[in-house]
């Protein structure tokens, strides 16, 4: 017997989800554009406070003696990074970064179309990068980023500016990080939405996992790259040309990642319009 719809096309209920998220964000960003706005907010902000505190954690073990500490502090300080994703998933805030998947399945099936996809990311980043400068303009008036947390930030932000004034292959080095960095994301929003996890407690671990091997491994998410820019910049001043240059090379590599290998792809293998309807034109 030949196999079922269900059995050759299992992810037809994560397509399905997807498709239904993309018609709320469109409808969002257009008639209701200030509120998505003020989502994609607040998912800045708790980037920004997240990150933020897993600067502070690899600064609390840059006082204990050897290496060993300073790799459990970056054990730790990710781990802590990881629950960003799993507080803006559950607080309904809206990022760029898996936007990019929604968005990419929905132009496969012509549910949406070009300029609506650039309005919502449009929206999307503008949104987490004014939330992100509502937390930089607060941090700026604490004493947080003060001696080792503020030395760990900077140490980040000279790290992620030097892949860009490296030229070319500090560029792919980049481009690649921020490529695994959103397949990583979207990966674990994928395992969200399929249906098959049922319950909240998995669901958080496999956001929080996602996001650990990404700040475990360094790589680069725009989103992320973008509120550490504004932090370090209103304190102490940063190259704007270079982190431009960082955010724009990342959003690409975030979109290859997260909108191609993730949502085109899984669009693509869970595709049943030509089921059953004669031989498979090759």
């Amino acid at each position: 017997m030949p196999s079922s719809p269900s059995d050759l096309f299992p992810g037809k209920h994560f397509i399905s989800t997807v498709l239904e998220a993309l018609e709320t964000k469109t409808a969002m960003s257009g008639d209701l554009a200030r509120r998505y706005l003020m989502r994609a907010a607040m998912a800045g902000l708790v980037i920004g406070l997240m990150y933020g505190t897993y600067f502070a954690v690899l600064a609390a073990f840059t006082d204990l003696d050897g290496d060993r500490a300073l790799l459990l502090g970056k054990i730790v300080g990710a781990l802590f990074f990881g629950w960003a994703l799993v507080f803006i998933y559950y607080s309904k805030s809206e990022l760029l970064t898996s936007n990019m998947m929604i968005v990419t399945i929905g132009l496969y099936h012509r549910r949406t179309t070009i300029p609506k996809v650039l309005r919502i990311l449009g929206l999307c980043f503008l949104g987490n990068f004014l939330g992100g400068l509502v937390f930089a303009v607060l941090l700026r008036f604490t004493t947080i980023p003060s001696g080792d947390v503020g030395a760990q930030m900077t140490d980040a932000v000279a790290h992620k500016l030097a892949y860009v004034s490296d030229g070319l292959s500090g560029w792919g080095n980049l481009f690649v990080r921020a490529v695994l960095c959103n397949f990583m994301i979207n990966l674990a929003m994928l395992l969200v939405y399929n249906g098959i996890i049922k319950d909240d407690l998995t669901k958080s671990i496999v956001m929080v996992m996602s996001v650990f091997v990404f700040a475990f491994l360094g790589f680069e998410h725009s989103v992320a790259n973008t509120v550490l820019f504004t932090m370090v910049g209103l304190r102490e001043g940063i190259d704007v040309g270079l982190a431009a240059g960082n955010v724009a090379i990342a959003l690409l590599g975030n979109y290859v990642g997260g909108g191609l290998l993730i949502g085109w792809y899984y669009a693509y293998v869970n595709d049943d319009s030509g089921y059953g309807r004669g031989p498979v034109r090759r």
